[in-house]
């Protein structure tokens, strides 16, 4: 395929890609394969993309300021923890093959659409503003820490399993939350791009047109999120998230 007709493919897939990973955290669905289909061998496919991925946290952390503000302690906090478990992810990625996880993660995809799906009824349910337990902290830590492994390592559909976390866990509207997620992934991945960039190949010219289109949809996303009910987009993205994990099920065991 020609440069010119590569980088276009690029842009579009990451504006595509960086618009559903502000609302759901599914871009890595789309810009993976997409980095594949080009010929990219699968590991610096991954950290490709996890170089673009940064422009999409960019551009929906710049959108969200109006989400953000009150929060900046929680979404801090989320972050810092998240980008621990993201170095570990790091290192498992760079010493460790990649091909076995192809057999984790479409339960994992169908895993996250389920606990979405399920979150939404108790988001319905406001708590009253108090203190987590030292249990409950640590569950909800501990979570998010095997989030920021996930991310590290490979990170499809981790924002849906971050997602679903924090509107469990945390009393704030969906919007922040969703927010918050974005703000994490983006950090974490961050983290992540340096220490890939001293343990595997990464193809900056291939993650130049797909950051640019990712920062575009990223932007987008959170402001398209203010004006879509919040039931429907999470049905929509728990289905979604659902029939995926169920066709990449028959692909890693079927064909």
């Amino acid at each position: 395929m020609h440069a010119g007709l590569i980088a276009v493919y690029l842009l579009v897939a990451g504006t595509v890609a960086g618009f559903i990973s502000a609302i759901a955290g599914l871009a890595s669905l789309i810009s993976y394969p997409v980095l594949l289909s080009i010929g990219v061998p699968p590991v610096s496919a991954n950290v490709t993309n996890t170089a673009a991925l940064i422009f999409t946290g960019l551009g929906s952390t710049m959108a969200s300021g109006k989400e953000l503000h009150g929060h900046r302690r929680i979404m801090w906090h989320v972050s810092i923890v998240a980008m621990a478990g993201g170095v570990i992810g790091c290192l498992i990625l760079a010493y460790a093959p990649s091909a076995s996880f192809e057999k984790i993660v479409p339960f994992l995809i169908f895993g996250a659409g389920v606990a979405m799906l399920v979150s939404g009824r108790h988001a319905v349910k406001k708590q009253t503003a108090q203190s987590d337990g030292l249990i409950k902290q640590g569950l909800k830590n501990g979570a998010i820490f095997l989030v920021g492994i996930y991310i590290g390592y490979f990170g499809a559909a981790a924002g849906i399993f971050l997602l679903s976390i924090l509107t469990v866990t945390l009393t704030t509207p969906f919007v922040v939350s969703n927010a918050i997620k974005n703000f994490t992934s983006f950090t974490t991945n961050i983290l992540s791009l340096i220490i890939y960039a001293f343990t595997t190949k990464v193809y900056w010219l291939l993650a130049i047109p797909l950051a640019i289109g990712m920062f575009i949809g990223g932007y987008m996303g959170p402001i398209a999120v203010r004006h879509v009910p919040v039931k429907l987009t999470r049905t929509v993205i728990s289905i979604a998230a659902m029939l995926l994990g169920l066709y990449l099920f028959y692909s890693a065991y079927f064909k």
